[in-house]
């Protein structure tokens, strides 16, 4: 009790307008939604979803919904999306669906919600609704981006790419080159069409299906970018979101690469001051000691790689994945002095399990991430080697440990034969209800900044902070947070202004 007194949540405001709406309210508002769909998608939006239990998981109904594959040209055809849910477990009346997005761009979100992530969710928010995720367009199940040829994947080096000098860089951009054209070869229709504003319309026709007349959303990191973009398309359609580790949609991607190296930089320095108070923190006892340290075995490691039997070798750039892979979970700090210690050793195993959890279990999650992420401005930075390399000291002085590994991703979309389709703009969802943004202080891939920035733009926006290291808040151990969340979701109860969790 304590603990929630001093976030402040206790004394939360119910908001105007979040009671339960009375059945003759409820029809009108599904009668208007219904009014406001274009006749030639009316066909979509009248489907019906046939759920049955899915192989894999008896407590799981699955189900496939039609989407068009434009929306601008209904006619061109359609594309089946992958649909789970996990109803409700409480007697009384039941809220509505909650539609969870773990992020990405590229994840499947039908594996995090049965691996785990319905799970994770109260007991208050599982008897107040059915959870429910769909895999987006081009992602895991849904229609999925295909770039390899044949049976063998073509090279991918997604994120972090060492680029000091000219001959790497020109490496890396050849390789980026490489995918584009695969995709292009591969998955040319689809490709167009898999970006984030047809993602979220994709997302108001499944609310139609599911019978409800607002949508209800968790979405974490990308899927943040994903929920504010359907609330600016249906603002009026807004129920109840929550959009944690949040992405600024105002940002280009140029920014937006420069500020995920300094949050990363950000979250390094708050490991190594933890790891310096520790007797046994391998690479010295104050911050600046630590990271000279961290310099030192990287271009040891660069120089002199690792190898650990024929087919095992660790590079400078395999440390750095590591650590950032760490960097996002304070519960893998440990795990990272023991990578950091077993290295100096000569020892990979523990480094060696850090780099598995960062593998892609998805299946196509890595091409769906260009695919997706090249469609919008905020995620498609398309310089040439000459400018990225042009750009190293400002990423450099925002980053001396992670500026060079981040710089090459500046490229990532230079040879992406489509457009992006979205702009990077400030997001308003003017008469949204109220919306729930959430950003934690230290985290390094969605840099805190972003969640304010977010937060300040829609125009419903509340802010709730976590003092915390890590990326995303919800689910990572914060009872205020948690507390906070929920009562958002199951009562319509904003936290605070101002409120601080830590």
């Amino acid at each position: 009790m304590a603990v929630l007194a001093a976030c402040g949540l206790l004394s939360a405001a119910l908001y105007p307008g979040t009671a339960p709406a009375s059945p003759a309210a409820t029809r009108s508002a599904r009668h208007a939604a219904e009014a406001a769909v274009p006749p030639e998608l009316r066909r979509y939006y009248q489907q019906n979803l046939h759920w049955s239990r899915c192989p894999d998981t008896r407590s799981f109904q699955c189900a496939t919904m039609k989407v068009p594959l434009d929306y601008a040209r209904p006619g061109a055809g359609d594309i089946l999306l992958k649909v789970t849910r996990k109803k409700a477990t409480g007697n009384g009346a039941r809220i509505g669906s909650l539609l969870v997005n773990p992020g990405g761009p590229g994840e499947s979100a039908i594996h995090y919600l049965v691996d785990g992530g319905a799970d994770s969710f109260s007991p208050a928010v599982r008897a107040s609704y059915d959870l429910v995720a769909t895999d987006p367009r081009g992602v895991g199940d849904s229609t999925p981006v295909n770039c390899k040829s044949g049976t063998h994947a073509i090279p991918m080096k997604f994120g972090l790419h060492p680029a000091a000098d000219a001959a790497k860089i020109s490496t890396y951009d050849a390789e980026f080159e490489q995918v584009a054209a695969a995709c292009a070869r591969h998955a040319g229709q689809l490709l167009p069409h898999v970006g984030t504003l047809e993602a979220a319309r994709d997302m108001d026709v499944l609310r139609a299906l599911l019978g409800d007349d607002r949508l209800h959303y968790v979405g974490f990191s990308y899927g943040t970018y994903l929920g504010a973009t359907y609330a600016d398309l249906f603002p009026s359609r807004v129920g109840r979101l929550v959009l944690d580790g949040a992405v600024d949609p105002a940002l280009d991607g140029y920014r937006q690469i420069l500020e995920t190296a300094a949050g990363y930089q950000a979250a390094w320095k708050s490991f190594a001051a933890d790891c310096a108070t520790l007797t046994d923190c391998p690479l010295g006892h104050s911050v600046e000691a630590i990271s000279r340290g961290l310099d030192t075995l990287r271009r040891s490691l660069d120089r002199t790689p690792l190898r650990r039997g024929k087919d095992i070798s660790v590079t400078g750039e395999d440390l750095i994945t590591a650590i950032t892979t760490a960097l996002t979970t304070p519960a893998l700090w440990k795990q990272l002095r023991a990578a950091l210690r077993g290295v100096l050793a000569g020892d990979t195993t523990a480094l060696q399990q850090l780099l598995g959890r960062g593998e892609d279990a998805a299946g196509n999650s890595a091409y769906a991430l260009y695919a997706v992420g090249c469609l919008s401005s905020t995620f498609a930075p398309r310089l040439t080697p000459a400018q990225a390399r042009a750009a190293l000291p400002q990423f450099l002085r925002a980053s001396p440990q992670f500026g060079e590994s981040l710089v090459a991703s500046l490229m990532l979309c230079s040879h992406w034969p489509i457009r992006p389709a979205q702009s990077a703009h400030p997001v308003t969802a003017s008469g949204a209800s109220p919306i729930l943004v959430v950003g934690t202080t230290r985290d390094p891939r969605t840099p805190y900044p972003w969640a304010k920035a977010l937060a300040r733009q829609l125009s419903s926006g509340r802010l709730l902070t976590y003092d915390a290291d890590g990326h995303t808040a919800y689910h990572t151990g914060s009872t205020c947070i948690d507390t906070a969340i929920d009562r958002y979701l199951t009562r319509g109860q904003l936290p605070p202004t101002g409120t601080v969790c830590t």
